[in-house]
């Protein structure tokens, strides 16, 4: 059984051998003669009419070249992130326009997530419109009404306990406090331009009588005359403004601080007694009265700057994070890049797809280019963009045309042994029956590209 079966082995090998060796060209046929050169388009190629190949020969200057048709625009589409696929929206052969949804992820989580990031964003805008919103007219109205209400029990209270004696002495207490505000605060600008005007109108009264004496100084009656009286009072007038001006500009004294700080304190110390005499009903009434004042402040003064600084970096928080929440559940879509043909479909609904995997073949079968497989660099050194070559295709025997080569790709591949070049070539028509990966000759003439500039 061993033998038998090392032999039909044997034989497979040799048999797969003998196939290889004659499909590389070492076997001639029976006549002894070798394969007749591959028939190739003429010059009337060129000129894309069609030849039988026995009417044309490949020149000796000229290479065919294997080729493969591609549309000229074409992707393989594939999404981020994997997930189950929920809907297809496409089948093969569609036509699609840019932008058009292909297919969808099941995307639960995704859509669960933009949910909650727009409900964190609507309370944000909330709490932002509430501390930036003004005080309701009916809310400060029920604050003025509180602060009304709490004057007035403390009022009663007060009267009926020490009648006019707290508030007598609350208005002295302010007054001394303003008192002594207004000498530490010294002499203000305004007063002493008042002044220093004083002293200017004083002093020119002064030269004016000056000069009104000297008219009649040399009478004997001098002293009696009403030029002597009014120059004494000028005189007086102008010190004056000068003693007020100096007095303005040297301040407030110690003493008159002392003074006006020592009129405080007795003012404090009286309205403290005699808020000591004072009932507890009437300290927790006064109490009523400063918090309801309060109150009706805090209305009247808005949200601080502070915390609506912080309900804004709260909102853009939020938008940020619905941003990022709608990009997830974006990337769960498949969108066309650009407007083609469905050319293959990968994934069935249902199946997982990976992050990465192409899903979806898109092709825009309106444009076509053709591109080598086996053009090896002694063949490629000669040409140069803007060549022309003759294109036929062994699917459609009846149709040949011409082609300009679009780019030359600068790196070669390996292949099996010899290094070939992809050259691109752009037909020069098309034709209804061209399908994707179709094979091509190509046949151009060797040397003919175009010097270098």
């Amino acid at each position: 059984m061993r033998w038998w079966l090392g032999g039909l082995i044997l034989l497979i090998l040799l048999g797969a051998g003998g196939y290889v060796a004659y499909r590389a060209g070492l076997f001639t046929p029976a006549g002894g003669q070798a394969d007749a050169p591959l028939a190739t388009p003429d010059a009337s190629v060129l000129n894309g009419t069609s030849v039988s190949g026995s009417e044309a020969t490949v020149p000796a200057s000229s290479v065919v070249a294997d080729a493969r048709l591609l549309p000229a625009q074409r992707a393989d589409l594939t999404l981020a992130i994997g997930g189950i696929v929920g809907e297809i929206f496409v089948q093969e052969g569609d036509q699609v326009e840019v932008g058009q949804l292909l297919l969808r992820l099941k995307a639960n989580q995704q859509q669960a997530a933009v949910s909650q990031a727009q409900a964190n964003l609507q309370r944000a805008e909330a709490q932002l419109r509430e501390l930036t919103a003004a005080a309701r007219p009916q809310e400060i109205t029920s604050a003025e009404a509180a602060l009304s209400a709490a004057n007035a029990r403390y009022q009663r209270l007060a009267e009926a306990s020490l009648p006019g004696d707290i508030a007598a002495a609350e208005a002295a207490l302010n007054g001394s406090q303003a008192t002594l505000a207004k000498v530490l605060e010294g002499t203000s600008e305004e007063q002493l331009i008042a002044a220093r005007a004083d002293l200017a109108n004083a002093e020119a009264v002064l030269r004016q009588a000056q000069r009104a004496y000297d008219r009649v100084k040399w009478s004997n009656e001098i002293g009696a005359l009403p030029e002597s009286a009014a120059l004494q009072q000028a005189t007086n007038n102008f010190e004056a403004a000068q003693a007020r001006l100096a007095d303005l500009q040297s301040g407030p004294s110690p003493a008159d601080v002392a003074n006006a700080s020592a009129q405080v304190r007795r003012s404090t110390v009286q309205l403290e007694t005699l808020r000591a005499a004072m009932p507890s009903d009437l300290v927790a009434a006064k109490a009523d009265v400063q918090s309801a004042q309060a109150q009706l402040d805090l209305l009247l003064a808005g949200a601080r700057a502070e915390s609506i600084a912080v309900a804004e970096a709260e909102v853009a928080a939020a938008t940020s994070a619905l941003q990022q929440a709608l990009v997830g559940l974006g990337e769960t879509e498949l969108h066309a890049s650009f407007g083609g043909t469905v050319a293959e479909l990968a994934i069935e609904p249902g199946e997982q797809a990976s992050p990465g995997v192409p899903l979806i073949r898109l092709a825009d079968l309106s444009r076509w280019t053709v591109e080598t497989e086996d053009l090896t660099e002694l063949d490629v050194v000669g040409l140069a963009a803007g060549d022309e070559v003759a294109l036929s295709f062994d699917a459609i025997p009846d149709l040949t045309m011409t082609g300009l080569i679009q780019r030359i790709r600068p790196i070669g591949a390996d292949n099996r042994g010899d290094i070939v070049y992809t050259v691109v070539i752009e037909p020069q028509q098309s034709d209804p029956r061209f399908l994707w990966n179709m094979t091509t000759a190509v046949t151009l003439e060797s040397g003919s590209g175009k010097e270098p500039q």
